[in-house]
């Protein structure tokens, strides 16, 4: 397993470049964002070679995938989406399912199961995964739609696809569901990515509940070779908080 750096919550308050600049400098050699619109991909490119820092993911355009009137901007949302991740030569592509529409629980279920059949075909020919995120709705994201990663997990089965998979968010689904070392554990095969933050606040690592180095060596004993996101705020220097979070909680692995 690998660490990379999300560049909007860690140094969202710099220029990108310069963002990821301080990444390398802080002896980082991978990197994520959120939205690519508006950013200079051929700068990001031209960046992440000279630096030598990977892309360990990005964010498609944010159309609900609960709401089947929605399905086909949707998945031209992706389609656009996607050569942008084989430019940066990411592999994973993030995404948020959208809110819950006050229909049914099932009914919502059931079409954003079917989005995501339908995106299966986009991210097998490309050899993509999507990743779609479970967030908390008590602190964080009122009104959203999923929330549970028990409820991820089964729509990751329903669709089937190798390259649908679930995000899995430390700090949120602690703040939800807890018990996250046995969840994460007797999923791993379902989980393509992870974010990790302190609960609560969204803050570095070691502040709050959790205990990281713990999580970190269960998820390290599945045998999981991915990326696990820093996707949090800082409350003091940016650049010291990462260089002790791999040399204190994360150097053992």
């Amino acid at each position: 397993m690998k660490l990379s750096v999300c560049i909007n919550a860690v140094f969202g308050k710099v220029d990108f470049i310069e963002g990821m600049k301080a990444v390398k400098r802080s002896g980082f050699d991978a990197y994520e964002f959120w939205g690519w619109w508006g950013l200079d991909i051929d700068g990001v490119s031209r960046a992440a070679s000279e630096l030598e820092l990977e892309t360990a993911a990005l964010c498609t355009k944010m159309i609900s995938l609960t709401d089947p009137s929605l399905r086909d901007k949707y998945i031209e949302g992706l389609k656009e989406t996607v050569p942008i991740a084989k430019k940066l030569h990411c592999r994973t592509i993030i995404t948020q399912v959208g809110k819950d529409l006050g229909i049914p629980r099932k009914e919502q279920f059931d079409s954003l199961v079917a989005g995501l059949k339908k995106c299966a075909p986009i991210m097998e020919a490309e050899g993509l995964v999507l990743a779609f995120e479970p967030l908390n709705t008590l602190v964080d994201h009122k009104g959203y739609f999923l929330w549970s990663a028990d409820e991820a997990f089964e729509i990751e089965q329903s669709v089937g696809s190798d390259n649908i998979k679930v995000l899995y968010d430390i700090y949120h689904q602690q703040i939800m569901d807890g018990n996250l070392t046995a969840r994460i554990t007797g999923n791993i095969n379902k989980i393509a990515h992870f974010h990790a933050a302190g609960v609560p606040g969204r803050h570095e690592l070691w502040m709050g509940e959790l205990n990281y180095t713990e999580i970190f060596k269960a998820i390290h004993g599945t045998g999981y070779n991915g990326y696990i996101g820093l996707e949090y705020i800082p409350t003091s220097d940016a650049a010291a908080g990462l260089i002790k979070t791999a040399s204190e909680m994360f150097s053992l692995f």
